[in-house]
Parts: structure tokens; sequence; C-alpha cells
């Protein structure tokens, strides 16, 4: 059963961090979510006074963290002692868990900076897990060469591809995440199954796609949640498409979100919230 189009999430244009512009489709507006996934940002310009000033040090608890380098140069570091390059074509996926204090500063006073940062919800009985992080390089990230020029690129999960299964190098998380970012020469068809227990959305950030069966024109800088079935089908039109496909298993679980901690229930937030201010985040 091919998934067609269920909801269109828009990106809001906001800002976050020291003024850093962004488009936020999930969690851009109360309750836009998709189980297990909290928020979506899309962060693209060439303006250096739209990204210069960056994300300083700022804490978090409950979730995990993906950011995905497009185009761009940021350094992380965080108050465990970790500090990492994020460079084009790079992944960071942090686990915040119990608590981690980080800064994502960009490295470059001109040129682009393109790319993705998105929330992902911790089971309850993670959510005090110790904070750790992952810097993927863009080497390290398998591509999968389709017909015709098309590419996948697999950052979580795995491609079936001719028989053979391409393993990202995210792999062993409970909510069995799939994150392939998909480049589409003009006029070509894409089919990929994704297990129905999932829930499953794609953001098209280049070129034109129309998604499922009849197919429909998916818009630009949006989430397109993907409804029931067990099959993505998309088109590309005449000039091509690029566009990001993620799926993971819904938690099914109370959210209480206070900012940057995300917990399941108010008497959790408070203790986040105290434990950050009395310093804790360092102990606990």
């Amino acid at each position: 059963m091919i998934r067609n189009i269920q909801t269109v999430i828009p990106g809001i244009a906001t800002s976050d961090g020291a003024g850093v512009k962004l488009r936020r489709s999930f969690g851009g507006q109360q309750r836009a979510r998709l189980d297990p996934f909290l928020m979506l940002d899309e962060f693209s310009s060439n303006d250096p006074n739209d990204y210069v000033a960056g994300f300083p040090a700022h804490p978090h608890r409950g979730f995990e963290t993906v950011t995905y380098m497009l185009e761009g140069h940021m350094l992380h570091e965080d108050h465990l002692g970790n500090k990492g390059h994020l460079k084009t074509g790079g992944v960071q996926w942090m686990t915040a868990g119990r608590g981690i204090i980080h800064s994502e500063m960009p490295q470059q006073v001109s040129g682009a900076m393109r790319g993705f940062q998105l929330w992902i919800n911790l089971p309850a009985a993670e959510k005090m897990k110790p904070a750790g992080y992952r810097d993927i390089q863009v080497e390290d990230i398998p591509s999968v060469a389709l017909a015709n020029g098309g590419l996948v690129k697999v950052i979580a999960g795995s491609y079936e591809h001719d028989g053979n299964e391409v393993q990202g190098p995210i792999q062993g998380v409970t909510t069995a995440p799939l994150f392939l970012d998909v480049h589409l020469p003009p006029n070509m068809e894409f089919e990929y199954p994704i297990p129905q227990e999932l829930n499953a959305f794609v953001y098209v950030y280049g070129g034109d796609l129309a998604v499922g069966a009849p197919m429909k024109l998916a818009p630009k800088q949006a989430a397109i949640v993907l409804g029931a079935g067990d099959r993505l089908m998309v088109t590309s039109d005449g000039a091509g498409a690029q566009f990001i496909v993620l799926a993971a298993l819904p938690l099914h679980e109370p959210i209480v979100q206070h900012g940057p901690f995300v917990m399941n229930t108010q008497a959790e937030i408070e203790q986040a919230i105290d434990d950050y201010q009395n310093n804790r985040f360092v102990i606990v």
C-alpha cells in the first residue's frame, strides 16, 4: 500500500540561538509533532548575518538532537569536554539524556550555511541515560548510486539495494530511525518500503517532488507527513529533486516540554529546571 500525503506542516520563519534565521515545521506550532519527532528546523542562507551569531551554550534533557550539515562548518562543544567539527555533508547525533549543555558556533563568516536540525524523543526509560554524541564525517555516510544518476545517502537505519543491505552509521536506537537523503535526476520515480508501524515524513529542500498514488505535489520547506501504508513512492519533475526521508517507531508516551527540556510529567520538567539552575547537569 502506497503512503499518500496525510498532512502538510509548513516551515514557519523564526530564529533561535543568538538570532540564527531558520524555518521550523515540527515544533513550530503547539502539537505540531509526529511521534517520536519533536522538532525540525531547516537553516539555509548565504548571508552571514543570518547565522554567524550561532547557538551559544544552552541545555537539553530528555531527547536526541540530529544535525545534518548540507553546506557549511560549525564547531560543537559541550560541558562534558567533547568538541567536534561539523562540516559539509556531516552529521552530529547527540543524546541529551539526563542533561547536556552545549554550543554550536559557525566557523565561517561568509558563504552558504545550509542544513537541518531534528529532535527525536527518547522513551521514558532512557530520558535519564548518560549524555553522549557522535560526530559522523561525510566519508562515513554510505551513498548508494541509483539508476539514471540518482543517489541515496544512508544516515540512519539501512537501505536495501540490489539485494544488498547498506547500513548507515546510526544503528541500535530504540525508535529504530530511518534517515535518508535522496537526490533524484529529472523525471525519475523512486520507491522504497517503509514498514507500516513507523511514522514517516519527507521534506523537500530542492527541486520539485510528487508523492503517492495518485501523485500529489509536495510543497517545499514543509514536513510532508505520510499516511498509512508500507511503501513510499515519489517522482521528481524536470528539475530533479532533493529531499530527506525520516521514519521511526512512535513511543505513545505523554510529552511535557519546556523549551529545551522534554519529559513525561510536569514534575520531571520542574526537576530538570532545578537541576540546571543549580548546576547539577554536570553531576547527575
